[in-house]
């Protein structure tokens, strides 16, 4: 239920949802002769498309993120296993046309195919299940297991968990799964910027893992005069990232996180 709610309650307050929702509360005023009102609350959702659109302030919001866990430095270094976390595969056209089908990150599939070439004994731990809402066709497990093959990764490496819809469940189901020995030195793959609440989920499960990130969206320096030549692009970055911010704060209040920013 805790996955479900979230998820509805994030389509209704992400910043772009908030926008269209102030749009159509200025044209009612609109409608009812109200002009001062409905003004105010254009002029707002205007403000806000052009922010959230156009300007770095998304990447403002990024940065802190994505620079939380620098990568591991990896020479000479012993890897026992990979855990790779869901969501950038589309599993609905995946499932119907039997293809590798990836959204914008894909470097999830890349580096950890790049990671497991580099340490051939290394386990791959796959871990996303279905839709919260909606039916997939398949879950993101099983379109994992079709790209890592296709990929060339053994099968026989792969392990699978395919019970997960959120990153607390894909720490919790992981970690039977893992059966982590002390010693062991365990990799968390996933997006840079969902790093931090990821590496907080696995913590609170019993496992000790590091974070190798991946699929940046900033250069990691700060940018004033950079501005988003697609607006769509940029509106649709600020919907994920201000995400990730009350996301860290529900982990840390529900008690699914080692703390509330997790570090290094």
């Amino acid at each position: 239920m805790f996955a479900f709610f979230t998820k509805i309650a994030w389509i209704l307050l992400q910043p772009s949802s908030l926008i269209g929702i102030a749009i159509g509360i200025g044209l009612w005023q609109l409608r009812r002769g109200r002009v001062q009102p409905a003004y105010r609350w254009l002029l707002g959702a205007a403000v806000a498309l052009v922010v959230g659109g156009f300007s770095m302030l998304s990447d403002v919001l990024i940065m802190p993120l994505e620079n939380r866990f620098p990568r591991p430095d990896l020479t000479d270094a012993r890897i026992d296993g990979l855990i790779v976390l869901g969501g950038s595969e589309v599993a609905s056209i995946s499932s119907a046309r039997k293809v590798i089908a990836v959204n914008d990150a894909a470097e999830r599939y890349i580096d950890a195919v790049v990671l497991a070439r580099r340490f051939p004994e290394a386990r791959v731990v796959f871990t996303g299940g279905g839709e919260v809402l909606g039916d997939a066709g398949e879950t993101e497990a099983a379109s994992a297991a079709r790209i890592f093959e296709q990929l060339g990764v053994a099968t026989v490496r792969i392990t699978l968990e395919d019970r997960s819809r959120t990153t607390w469940e894909n720490a919790l189901f992981t970690a039977p799964l893992l059966k982590q020995k002390p010693g062991e030195r365990w990799l968390l793959v996933t997006s840079a910027w969902q790093m931090p609440r990821a590496i907080g989920a696995f913590r609170k499960a019993g496992l000790q893992v590091e974070a190798y990130p991946v699929d940046y969206r900033t250069t990691g320096l700060f940018k004033p005069w950079r501005l988003h030549v697609s607006f769509t692009e940029g509106l649709r970055r600020f919907d994920y990232v201000v995400r990730e911010y009350p996301g860290l704060l529900i982990y840390w209040l529900t008690g699914r996180t080692s703390s509330l920013f997790p570090g290094p």
